[in-house]
């Protein structure tokens, strides 16, 4: 019911506004305009498995590996999903036009550093999540030297806020800011909101060259885990059912499971002696 009291259309109040007054969460505001049918979301399943194991395949290839699967659908078809889950193929482009002010590049930061401690670099990025009903988009801000997820949010649109949101609930939950944030060169990311609190706050930009998913490794990996050991084998239903699955899973990831890379460390061991641990 109170969603319903939520006009698009108001001239002084903003949909977050609106969301906040009545008490709704504003990304579950357009779940049920968003569900597909099961072809559809069947097609997308697929697309976000294949492009974990081959990032550099565009629409053309992808419709080759689709087929093989038994999933028939057209270039066009694919391309159109693949816009609306935020996924592109990870090659260079060349350079065919020249970014507004208000989306700036910033230059990649961490070739040859050598990251030695807690809060001297994040990182973020933005995955798709499908659901039984529908889907959604995943936002973490992670440190990059212990790997812990310092934050998250999730929203059924790619918008800024709520990458925003989680940059600052990182923020509360660390107790200071990085030296560095890296990201990739997402409109989220280049957009004013997102800079301007890092820029204010002395925080130096980094940002992955155009097509290249390496240089932000640590959190594709991390997409890889959570959508093989939780997303694919729970199937959530929707957004609230996703959430309380996503906590439950994330808190496993910083706190329970460890990596070889850390000496078979958790996230949560190395981050928390050296820097002020955030909330489960």
């Amino acid at each position: 019911m109170r969603k319903q009291l939520i006009d698009r259309g108001h001239s002084q109040l903003s949909i977050r506004r609106q969301a906040d007054l009545v008490s709704v969460n504003r990304n579950r505001i357009e779940v049920s305009e968003r569900r597909l049918s099961a072809d559809d979301l069947t097609l997308r399943r697929a697309i976000d498995e294949l492009h974990l194991e081959y990032p550099v395949f565009g629409s053309r290839r992808l419709v080759v590996m689709l087929e093989r699967r038994g999933i028939v659908a057209s270039r066009d078809r694919v391309r159109r999903a693949m816009r609306e889950m935020g996924i592109r193929a990870t090659y260079r482009r060349p350079r065919t036009s020249v970014k507004s002010p208000e989306n700036r590049v910033y230059p990649y930061l961490l070739r040859d550093l050598a990251i030695e401690r807690p809060n001297q670099v994040w990182c973020s990025d933005i995955t798709y999540i499908p659901m039984a009903r529908g889907f959604g988009y995943l936002v973490v801000i992670m440190d990059g030297h212990s790997r812990a997820v310092l934050s998250w949010r999730m929203s059924n649109t790619l918008d800024t806020d709520f990458c925003v949101e989680a940059l600052e609930a990182a923020r509360e939950a660390a107790g200071s800011w990085p030296e560095i944030m890296n990201t990739d060169q997402g409109c989220q990311f280049t957009s004013y909101a997102w800079t301007s609190v890092l820029r204010e706050s002395g925080v130096r930009i980094s940002m992955d060259g155009k097509g290249r998913w390496i240089d932000n490794v640590m959190v594709e990996r991390l997409w890889r885990s959570l959508k093989y050991e939780d997303i694919y084998l729970r199937a959530y239903q929707d957004l609230a059912e996703l959430e309380v699955g996503l906590d439950r899973w994330l808190t496993h990831y910083n706190h329970d499971r460890p990596h070889q890379s850390l000496g078979w460390q958790t996230p949560m061991d190395v981050y928390a002696p050296q820097a002020k641990a955030p909330a489960a």
